[in-house]
């Protein structure tokens, strides 16, 4: 019995790879014609015939991903029901493109069928995110859709216009190129993202990504928390690429969370570490878990600006986890990591760092060269295929590198899942006006004080991220909660990067911290614990948002014909270095020694003090920051000298 649930499982493995690799070739070929005078055999795919090809094998790779092929009466009936809806899907994808071609011909008009039509399809793609992705966005989508729907007798704001079912369904929910399932955030997806996620699963499955954890290692052992600095330093450099928080701490922390238990970490803290790095990867340039792609191309600046405002938020951010490292070290009083603890580093790993270099390197220089960002993901792509062969490993079973090449596009293929449902969100948003509502309240509410908009957003957006994806995590609480903060004068750079980090935050935080989680399955430290313990090590990543909505500086780039200026800029680097000594010593209660409640109370409100742009105020804070840590020494020092 046994063996033959084996045998079906890697059947249905092999059927997934296969689907996956063609699939990844048309995401490749599809992206060629962004290199300039290089065409793609198949020509220029028109939108209304390459959205629903997409989706249509999205559907199939979500259909035979949740199936299970056996002779059990209950997953033969599940499976029959999974097909059915599988079918009705295609249907509704070939449909749609019938409908564009004539819509593009000449005059067309809607009726029951299409309209009828439109809910089933947007029911298939809740019923597949909800089995892929979980209950949470599938949740937010169905009652999107019932909204939709029903959302003209709802109480105050929340009351639209209404919607006529035959008029309004079809081209406002599925028949539709702009805000509809099928339309520009699908775009997004297949123009820019599906090349840099198959450049991530080939990164994954060729070797780098390992032999970069024991160089990080070995980069961190003088460092008394040393496997927790490499795990902060590793994921950080992997989890740019690989698109996925939860992917990340997978692919990561099954190497990183026992060295770090070993030396000494709880459980819970151990997988926090892993959690707070690989959801920080999601933030770090160049590519950001290619949601700085999607950034770009709604607020319609250059890729490069993007990454570049990027830069100091995400330093900051991984200077704070290393420092919460330090004070967490200095309570257990752990030591530096031994040379036998570490597994020797070889010439073939500095050989495999190539593989991870040389890609990320690729598309930095083509962005500047002008390429766009699919087409550095294909030139950076081609060049990784060819280098993973350094790797032995490679060598000796080539099938490994077409195997990775084919996961990234299965992972693709359910990643359409989640955007589609976004897709329905959007359609509905968009459609009823709910965000300028939204907005307008969160604009009454605050009145004229960015501070309390900012608060209300945070929070809003924490928990719409919640069980989420990154991406249409952001996507969701963008759309949304973009105009209540632009309205009250943050600029859109600022306001896509606040949302974006709260909504790359909601992956460690409780009650649904999916990448605490995930990592909690390794360490074995608890779900909940683990959680709270990624919040606290990863404190900082709920300030730096407000950082930077309030000193504009701090992105690097100049918006609305405003001027760099270096005196403020620097100004801002000494708060926030002082801003993260405070917040992550207040967050572990431990500095050079352990401190009471009132003295961690005190620093973390003269740390939230330091955001201030008021001189008057931020100065007082920093005065405060240099008398705290004068007086934790001093003490210390004292009672040194008394024992």
């Amino acid at each position: 019995m046994a063996d033959q649930a084996a045998h079906q499982g890697a059947m249905q493995r092999n059927i997934l790879l296969v689907i996956g690799f063609f699939f990844a070739l048309l995401g490749f070929f599809n992206a060629l014609p962004d290199l300039g005078p290089i065409r793609s055999p198949f020509g220029i795919i028109g939108a209304e015939t390459l959205h629903p090809l997409v989706l249509a094998i999205g559907l199939v790779i979500a259909t035979i991903s949740i199936s299970r092929f056996s002779s059990n009466p209950r997953d033969v009936a599940v499976t029959g029901f999974n097909f059915t809806l599988l079918v009705a899907g295609l249907y509704a994808l070939y449909d749609y493109n019938v409908a564009m071609i004539e819509l593009n011909e000449g005059l067309f008009f809607f009726d029951a069928r299409h309209a009828w039509i439109s809910v089933i399809g947007c029911i298939i793609i809740l019923y597949f995110c909800w089995r892929l992705w979980g209950l949470p966005l599938a949740i937010v989508g169905a009652v999107t859709l019932l909204y939709f729907f029903f959302g003209e007798n709802a109480p105050g704001i929340l009351g639209h216009a209404g919607s006529d079912f035959i008029e309004d369904t079809p081209p406002e929910l599925w028949y539709n190129t702009g805000d509809g399932v099928l339309g520009k955030i699908l775009g997004i997806l297949i123009g820019t993202i599906f090349p840099f996620i198959i450049m991530g699963a080939v990164l994954e499955g060729t070797g780098g990504g390992h032999s970069m954890i024991k160089l990080s290692f070995h980069a961190m052992r003088r460092f008394r928390g040393g496997p927790a600095h490499a795990a902060i330093m590793a994921s950080s450099l992997f989890g740019t690429i690989s698109g996925s928080a939860v992917s990340n701490v997978v692919g990561t922390g099954v190497i990183t969370i026992p060295m770090i238990k070993k030396r000494g970490f709880s459980p819970a803290f151990a997988g926090g570490v892993e959690a707070t790095a690989s959801t920080g990867g999601q933030i770090m340039p160049p590519i950001m878990g290619a949601a700085a792609l999607v950034m770009a191309d709604f607020i319609e600046l250059d890729y490069l600006l993007i990454i570049t405002a990027a830069i100091i938020p995400a330093m900051a951010y991984y200077a704070s986890l290393f420092t919460t490292v330090v004070f967490e070290a200095r309570s257990l009083n752990v030591g530096e990591t031994a040379e036998s603890e570490m597994d020797p580093i070889t010439g073939q790993d500095w050989i495999n760092l190539i593989l991870v270099v040389v890609p990320i390197t690729t598309v930095v220089f083509c962005l500047i060269a002008g390429f766009s960002a699919a087409g550095s993901a294909m030139i950076a792509l081609s060049i990784l295929l060819v280098i993973s062969f350094l790797n032995p490993e490679m060598r000796k079973r080539p099938l490994t590198v077409a195997e990775a090449f084919a996961r990234g596009g299965t992972t693709f293929g359910r990643l359409l899942m989640a955007i589609s449902t976004v897709g329905i969100i959007v359609a509905v948003l968009g459609a009823t006006g709910l965000p300028l509502e939204f907005a307008k309240v969160i604009s009454q509410s605050a009145g004229d004080n960015l501070l309390v908009a900012l608060i209300f957003a945070a929070l809003a957006a924490l928990a719409l991220g919640m069980g989420m994806p990154t991406l249409p995590a952001y996507l969701t609480i963008i759309i949304i909660l973009g105009p209540a903060l632009t309205s009250l004068g943050l600029t859109d750079l600022a306001a896509h990067f606040f949302v974006f980090y709260f909504g790359v935050a909601s992956a460690i935080t409780p009650p649904v911290a999916m990448a605490a989680f995930a990592a909690a399955s390794i360490s074995g430290g608890g779900a909940i614990g683990t959680a709270v313990a990624a919040t606290r090590i990863g404190i900082v990543i709920f300030a730096i948002p407000f950082m930077f909505a309030f000193n504009p500086e701090m992105l690097l780039v100049a918006e609305g014909g405003a001027e760099f200026a270096m005196g403020p800029f620097l100004y801002m680097i000494v708060r926030l270095m002082l801003l993260i000594y405070m917040l992550a010593s207040a967050a572990s209660r431990f500095d050079k020694a352990r401190m009471p409640a009132w003295e961690a109370l005190a620093r973390a409100a003269v740390g939230l003090a330091l955001i201030s742009p008021v001189i008057a105020i931020s100065g007082a804070a920093i005065v405060a920051s240099a008398a705290l840590i004068f007086l934790h020494y001093t003490v210390l020092n004292r009672k040194e000298a008394t024992a």
